[in-house]
């Protein structure tokens, strides 16, 4: 039977896990696949950067599993050092080390001492910027600028064609912002990215899945922040648009904490008018109310870059065909059904209106907040962080 790794997941699991990261499926589909909760699938990709980690193998000059049990046994029947290392072809010195390490000859037992020598080969090798103090201050100089990595490999052979310590990959330095446990580049950098991603994504990521890709640069809804999905801080939206005669539509935002619901008049669908119109409403918000905003993976939001700058609140995209990730957003949807019935003309309303609505929703106790209104809520939420 596999041993369950450190993350909890077995070798074959985390093999296929990588596999399938590789070869462009979502982090969605690999957890359904591997049977397995997506959050745990986050977490080894996120431990080790989205890059696969190499195999471990064990050293051709070290002691194997029936070395050690032949060293058991040797030690059993009462064999001097010196005789179990003739009888294994191994230095004296060697079985002297082994036993020494692993608890002595009254303790020593073939099982555990291999499985802690397997533990003590969990070294890892320091990259160049680890060795290179000045490689590590350019290269992080560089990236406080928003020079990509790319930009930072290419000119590192420009600005010091001679000198071979200064050059790194862009890879390399890809993989010291996203694997953190090297130490290396600070968590900090990541920001600069332009994409901004926890970990490195597979290469045919962008070529599966319906509807993928389309969205540029967009954030995956696994990335966002633990304390959004147990709602534990105000300030984390979900929204979407509810459509209406004629191509009309409205704009719904709810605070996943405390269910307050906004409306937003928007002119069409396109990207343009409904970023416009989120990012005026947004702006009215308090800053600690503009955390985050959820949303699926519709075109309306494909220039989630200009909300973001607009609004200093980060947009994730849900996976697709996945509506429960927005499962607030679509309960309140539904509630907002009773005031807009399917085939009704959405774009009579006006902003005003839609506020008055949005009153109504927000001043109506609810069974899931213990009959609190979402108003009083978000209210006391906010009073709380302020």
């Amino acid at each position: 039977m596999a041993q369950s790794g450190r993350l909890g997941m077995t070798g074959v699991q985390k093999s296929e896990l990588w596999q399938r990261w590789r070869d462009g499926e979502s982090i969605i589909d690999i957890s359904r696949a591997l049977a397995s909760d997506r959050k745990s699938v986050f977490r080894v990709l996120r431990r080790y950067g989205g890059f696969t980690p190499p195999l471990r193998k064990r050293s051709p000059n070290a002691l194997t599993l029936a070395e050690r049990e032949e060293i058991s046994r040797g030690l059993s029947a009462g064999y001097t050092l010196r005789q179990i290392a003739k009888v294994l072809q191994r230095s004296p010195s060697t079985i002297s080390r082994e036993i020494a390490r692993n608890g002595g000859q009254r303790h020593y037992r073939a099982i555990q001492a291999d499985e802690k020598a397997w533990e003590r080969t969990c070294r890892p090798k320091l990259c160049r910027l680890a060795q290179n103090g000045k490689l590590r201050r350019l290269v992080a100089n560089k990236l406080a600028l928003d020079w990509s990595p790319e930009q930072i490999s290419g000119w590192l052979k420009c600005a010091y064609p001679d000198d071979e310590t200064l050059r790194m990959s862009h890879e390399t330095i890809y993989k010291s912002i996203f694997v953190q446990t090297r130490g290396v580049l600070k968590k900090e950098l990541q920001k600069h990215l332009r994409t901004q991603r926890a970990f490195r994504q597979s290469r045919c990521s962008s070529l599966r899945g319906a509807g993928r890709g389309q969205i540029v640069d967009g954030i995956s809804i696994a990335e966002r922040p633990p304390e959004v999905e147990d709602r534990a801080v105000p300030g984390h939206w979900e929204g979407d648009l509810i459509a209406g005669f004629a191509a009309s539509h409205i704009a719904t935002l709810v605070e996943r904490q405390s269910r307050f619901t906004m409306l937003v008049k928007v002119k069409g669908k396109d990207t343009n008018s409904v970023v416009t119109a989120l990012s005026k409403q947004v702006r009215k918000l308090p800053k600690q109310l503009r955390q985050s905003l959820t949303w699926d993976r519709g075109m309306e939001l494909a220039d989630h870059k200009t909300f973001t700058l607009a609004t200093d609140t980060q947009v994730y995209f849900c996976d697709p065909r996945s509506p429960w990730q927005r499962g607030t957003n679509e309960n309140t949807n539904r509630l907002l059904r009773q005031y807009f019935p399917k085939g009704a003309d959405l774009s009579v309303y006006s902003q005003a209106e839609l506020n008055k609505v949005a009153r109504k929703l927000n001043q109506r106790p609810r069974k899931t907040l213990g009959y609190e209104t979402p108003a009083d809520k978000l209210q006391a939420s906010v009073a709380s962080i302020s």
